[in-house]
């Protein structure tokens, strides 16, 4: 009897080993970008090129397929790095760094900057890029949008929201601007003709916006479990993710295959790969903290396709990592 019991036991340690194992694969490649960390992280669409704002080394653009460190900025020198967000342009053409009073942007080809603004009337809360680089739009503390034709000079302002600006996107072509707020709504706004084309209410602050590059769908979620895909060409809810948990504070999300699955990671290690037609989860995987790191954990900042058969992410641990991706 003790022996049968105990061989049930190991074969129950082993099933919860290889369900841990299938659910929480091991990285294909890891490598290291910053030494002791990272502020903030974005991955170009292609997985081609990361942009990191590190602790100790200021920013870096780094070149995946051969994981060479292409470039080092820094707002100032001899200065404490103060760069929270940065974003890399669709065509991975010009980078975008941001502190909360200025931001600036450089070129990923030759790495000579290509402009630097200050922005004194409120801090930065959430900024993009369009697709060349030509058009910024960005959202501010006191709830202004405010958008910006490089090229033309065109600026418009917006004073949608009652509250802070939490996160905002931008369509690729520059035209679309998704908003989200503490005054718990979100605002696709038409930046042609500076009108709001739809509006979306919720019951809690609004965390997080996303459009899809087209600008077809938008992901909106808020601070507790309202985390909702909107296909923008019916305007009608398309999906709500379903998971277990009593909420999730997503810190990056992007939609990948046109539009067919969404890719979200979140500050507890967690990545996820979700249908959006019906908001049921596909697969996920967990980034690697840091040994050192006390609790041990680690916020994924960004993450996409890589060849359409693995996925690639950055987290706050300094990490680059490939993981393995199931056929689709």
């Amino acid at each position: 009897m003790q022996l049968a019991n105990t061989f049930k036991s190991l074969l129950l340690v082993s099933t919860l080993f290889l369900t841990a194992c299938e659910q929480y694969p091991q990285p294909l490649q890891q490598f290291e970008h910053a030494a002791e960390g990272a502020f903030s992280a974005d991955i170009s669409d292609n997985g081609d090129y990361s942009l990191i704002s590190s602790i100790h080394h200021g920013i870096s653009l780094w070149n995946n397929r051969n994981n060479k460190l292409l470039f080092n900025w820094y707002h100032h020198q001899n200065q404490d790095n103060d760069v929270f967000i940065v974003r890399l342009s669709a065509n991975n053409s010009v980078a975008l760094t941001a502190s909360r009073n200025e931001f600036a942007l450089w070129d990923t080809k030759t790495g000579k900057s290509l402009g630097f603004y200050q922005v004194s009337d409120s801090p930065i809360r959430d900024i993009q890029l369009s697709e060349n680089g030509n058009v910024i739009a960005y959202g501010q503390v006191n709830g202004k949008l405010v958008h910006i034709n490089l090229q033309t000079g065109r600026r418009i302002e917006a004073p949608l929201h009652q509250e802070k600006v939490n996160s905002i996107d931008m369509s690729n072509n520059g035209r679309y601007v998704l908003s989200g707020g503490n005054d718990h709504q979100a605002f696709l706004w038409d930046t042609d003709t500076a009108q709001v084309v739809q509006r979306f209410e919720f019951d809690q602050r609004v965390s997080l916006v996303r459009l899809e590059k087209h600008g077809r769908f938008a992901f909106i979620a808020d601070t507790q479990k309202a985390s909702q895909i909107w296909n923008l060409q019916t305007g009608k809810l398309q999906s709500t993710l379903i998971y277990k948990a009593r909420q999730s504070i997503f810190s990056t999300v992007r939609f990948v295959k046109e539009g067919q699955y969404l890719l979200t990671g979140n500050a507890t290690q967690s990545v996820t790969l979700w249908d959006t037609s019906t908001g049921l989860k596909q697969q996920e995987w967990a980034v690697t903290a840091r040994k050192e790191t006390r609790p041990k954990t680690a916020v994924v900042y960004s993450t996409s396709l890589w060849n359409d058969s693995a996925i690639v992410t950055e987290s706050s641990a300094g990490l680059l990592e490939i993981w393995p991706l199931a056929p689709l």
